[in-house]
């Protein structure tokens, strides 16, 4: 069995049939919130506060809608305050799905993009226009 058949009930993205962590059906914990808005043919995903197993549902959501929608998915993560593997896993199977630009991540979304090698994977940009741009 799939790794993410054994750990949690799964979230199906798009056509291409790549799941997404869908953990608690809870509402987000330690203040995570997810907002988001249409920015020059790209759309925005601005994730703030902690992402773990237990607060990443409503940004798997999220970002799970916008790549059936829209060509170019952006993450604002500058104000992610703490991530985990579950939210890295989250980037990275939605980077599979979507063109995915990762803004501005804070300084502990980039720690762990670095140690984990995913940085050299994700599109980071510095702004949501450069994001757009690209």
């Amino acid at each position: 069995m799939p790794w993410d058949e054994a750990a949690a009930p799964a979230l199906m993205s798009g056509s291409s049939g790549v799941s997404l962590p869908r953990q608690s059906a809870g509402p987000a914990s330690r203040g995570a919130e997810v907002a988001q808005y249409g920015w020059r043919g790209a759309w925005v995903v601005v994730a703030r506060g902690a992402y773990d197993m237990d607060s990443v549902t409503p940004l798997a959501d999220a970002l799970e809608t916008a790549a059936r929608t829209h060509p170019k998915v952006i993450l604002d993560a500058s104000g992610v305050t703490f991530a985990d593997s579950t939210f890295l896993n989250l980037l990275i199977l939605t980077h599979r799905t979507v063109t995915l630009r990762v803004v501005d991540p804070s300084p502990q979304v980039r720690r762990l993009c670095e140690i984990t090698g995913v940085d050299g994977l994700l599109e980071l940009r510095a702004t949501v226009d450069d994001a757009a741009a690209s």
